[in-house]
């Protein structure tokens, strides 16, 4: 597993009450993810994205990524997705996908969260804003479990989803506006 050279564990708080989860979730912009759902029956069904399943998904993340995710192979895809798909080690699926060229830790938790919507919330720079942590160049995995954790607790502790708790982070810091 990799870890964060010489810097402490970061601390996620919520900037906001708790109780506001669902009504800043409520005014998250409505997104047409019927295209991802179709790509998660398809991922979970196979065991692995196809080349053209994970260019879509990680421009769906982020459009700039496309021509850096598009320099990868099918066999490069279908290895990398098979291993993360398949390991119940969170440091072990999280850093197969960043073997691929042009995939980053938001990219990855797109990838994770269309083949699990329901176990994984998206890393964004907005998230992390509403969790009072700065955004950086680069995610070590080690980030990725803590970000993580911080997510499914807090979803937990305050009966929502993980996607309801991701769109009410990524509301808040919109709402907030440029800080």
């Amino acid at each position: 597993m990799l870890i964060m050279s010489g810097m402490s564990p970061p601390t996620f708080n919520l900037q906001f009450p708790p109780v506001e989860i669902p009504a800043l979730a409520a005014r998250f912009p409505v997104l047409d993810e019927s295209r991802m759902a179709v790509v998660n029956a398809a991922v979970r069904t196979r065991g692995h994205y196809t080349r053209e399943e994970f260019i879509e998904v990680c421009a769906w993340k982020t459009p700039r990524s496309r021509p850096r995710v598009a320099a990868n192979s099918e066999a490069a895809v279908i290895d990398a997705t098979s291993r993360a798909l398949a390991a119940s080690d969170e440091a072990i699926r999280f850093a197969a996908l960043l073997e691929l060229d042009g995939v980053g830790a938001p990219t990855a938790s797109t990838l994770l969260y269309v083949a699990f919507p329901d176990d994984y919330p998206i890393l964004d720079v907005r998230a992390l804003e509403s969790l009072g942590v700065k955004s950086r160049s680069t995610y070590p995995v080690s980030f990725w479990l803590a970000y993580l954790e911080a997510c499914r607790t807090l979803a937990h502790d305050n009966g929502v989803s993980l996607r309801t708790l991701d769109k009410a982070l990524w509301q808040h810091s919109k709402e907030r506006g440029p800080g």
